[in-house]
């Protein structure tokens, strides 16, 4: 299976635009905030989780991948 690269510095930028925090990531795609830390921490997931958590963060996958 393919897996795609997550921009944690991206990712901290879009929740800067958003004003989340980790935990209102976590609500925003359907998990805890201890699974939604694995996956930032993980850098590589499946393309459907990199689609998940895009539209938690309300951005096209572009904008959060390496």
């Amino acid at each position: 299976m393919n897996k795609i690269k997550l921009d944690r510095e991206k990712i901290d930028i879009q929740l800067g635009n958003n004003l989340m925090t980790i935990t209102a990531l976590a609500e925003a795609y359907g998990c805890s905030r201890a699974r939604i830390n694995v996956i930032l921490n993980s850098r590589e997931v499946a393309p459907m989780c990199a689609g998940r958590l895009a539209k938690a963060l309300n951005v096209k996958v572009e904008q959060i991948i390496e």
